[in-house]
């Protein structure tokens, strides 16, 4: 299949989309945003929202959707609270009349679903104070603001923004600083063989620096933003055991990243061609699917809602392979002297994921994911509903042109207070040597989360345990193997790795 087919089907899937009415925009927020991320996952676990947190990034319209539930929510059990304290004129009657879906939708605009159809004794508990104040700063960050077709500068957050009926562009910069002191012992033996050597201490910074804009017209979305990232020592070196977010070192201390991409969203779907870090599983202290420490690549995704219980997640991607392939490099003779052109080999990534909703706040999740170099585009990949695995057995054949993995998810929020999840990453399965580990090639993660209980609020305690087992995220084809650039994609710890 060459770039011309290629091209073709990528303009049918938009056309198709084309004729679907919306209203909304999908504008994915970045991961490294960790605040809001925690926040919604705080209110899930509270059961004040429901939330299917195993595909990341969320688009802004989501985000601000979860925060509008949670308002309401939170006006819901206010009115509770007065009407079960006597304080509410309303008596018995107004209870009752505070507990149905109508001032829910009259709340939020949206009908009442999810955590809002409990019943009333579960849900009077109200945010706590700081939760209410949290809520409040999230909706000032992701308001969309007043559609009068007028530029408007802000301080807090620092923003220009205009928007109209049709059209809205937003630019804000890009921020931050970190600093820290790192521990360890330096070795007497060279090779780092013997931990007896003296104890070092060192201080570290690192600041990131850049801006970003995002937009939309009508259905269709836009954002991009360039951060310069400077950090010393650089941790986020691929050998480094760190999450930090790595790239392209330049004069060892600083890389710079660009990321966006344009997207199209109807009624139940989205598609968009984007550069990014996806982040696929459940956990506090880094994913084992896809963990999003790996430098962002070129990648389609699509996303499908057609129902309340089920949807799907699909990418296909372009990676740096960082192999360099020597059939199209050659040397080069100008003025500055003779240099030898080097070109990495083609690596592509395509990945789906179906998230199910068996009850309210459960959600179980299985796909699987496949890495190939040769052909550079092959249509077996291009279809979103795929298992590549079976693909791979059936194409390649008696030869080693790809590599494949499954995962499984389930994640949940059943009980309130408390978030249960798991996750497994199969790299490598065979039912016939199932009892014999060192040729099972997996990835296991396990935890919970639990606090904001009312005798002790906004304290949380969170458990968990990843196990990867060797070999599980590398290949002995080296172009093929489960990294982008160089970094993992799999979780941080890499192969033959366990954390509690």
């Amino acid at each position: 299949m060459n770039y011309s087919t290629y091209i073709v089907t990528l303009s049918t899937l938009l056309l198709l989309c084309w004729s679907a009415p919306s209203k909304a925009q999908m504008i994915p927020e970045p991961v490294g945003d960790e605040a809001v991320y925690l926040f919604l996952d705080e209110l899930a676990a509270d059961g004040v929202i429901t939330l299917n947190g195993v595909v990341k990034p969320y688009s802004r319209l989501m985000i601000r959707q979860k925060l509008e539930e949670a308002a309401g929510w939170n006006d819901l059990a206010a009115k509770e609270e007065e009407a079960a304290t006597g304080r509410s004129d309303q008596g018995m009657a107004g209870k009752a009349e505070a507990a149905t879906g109508d001032e829910v939708t009259a709340v939020t605009g949206t009908t009442a679903t999810g955590s809002r159809q409990q019943e009333p004794a579960e849900r009077n508990a109200p945010l706590t104070r700081r939760q209410q104040k949290e809520l409040e700063f999230w909706l000032g960050i992701y308001s969309p603001g007043e559609a009068d077709a007028k530029l408007k500068l802000l301080l807090n957050p620092a923003t220009a923004y205009y928007r109209d009926s049709l059209f809205s562009v937003t630019v804000s910069p890009i921020l931050g600083l970190t600093a820290g002191v790192t521990s360890g012992t330096t070795s007497i033996i060279p090779d780092g063989g013997a931990p007896d050597g003296d104890r070092t201490r060192k201080s570290s910074i690192a600041w990131k620096n850049g801006a970003k804009v995002y937009g939309n017209y009508r259905n269709w979305a836009f954002f991009a933003a360039l951060q310069d990232n400077h950090q010393d020592p650089i941790m986020g070196n691929p050998e480094y055991l760190t999450r930090e977010r790595g790239g392209h070192i330049k004069n060892g201390t600083d890389f710079s990243e660009m990321t966006g991409g344009i997207s199209y969203m109807w009624k139940w779907g989205d598609i968009a061609f984007l550069k990014d870090s996806p982040v696929w599983g459940s956990g506090y202290a880094g994913t084992n699917i896809l963990s999003g420490r790996a430098p962002s690549f070129m990648h389609i995704r699509l996303h499908l809602k057609p129902v309340s219980w089920g949807e799907m997640t699909w990418i296909h991607g372009w990676q740096t392979s960082m192999v360099i392939d020597s059939a199209r490099s050659y040397w080069v003779t100008n003025a500055y002297g003779t240099e030898y052109r080097e070109h990495y080999r083609r690596k592509y990534f395509a990945a789906n994921i179906f998230t199910f909703t068996p009850t309210e706040k459960l959600h179980i999740s299985a796909g699987n994911s496949v890495i190939w170099s040769d052909p550079r585009i092959t249509p077996y990949y291009l279809m979103p509903i795929f298992f590549y695995k079976s693909v791979d057995h059936g194409v390649n054949d008696g030869i080693n042109n790809s590599n494949s993995q499954m995962f499984l998810d389930i994640s949940s929020h059943n009980i309130r207070h408390l978030h249960l999840y798991g996750t497994l990453f199969i790299d490598e399965l065979s039912t016939a040597r199932f009892t014999t580990p060192d040729y099972n090639f997996f990835s296991w993660k396990g935890g919970f989360r639990t606090g904001n209980y009312s005798f002790l609020p906004n304290l949380w305690l969170t458990t968990e345990c990843t196990f990867t087992y060797p070999l599980t995220f590398q290949h002995n084809v080296p172009v093929i193997t489960f990294e982008n650039q160089g970094y993992n994609m799999g979780h941080w710890l890499r192969d033959n790795s366990r954390s509690w």
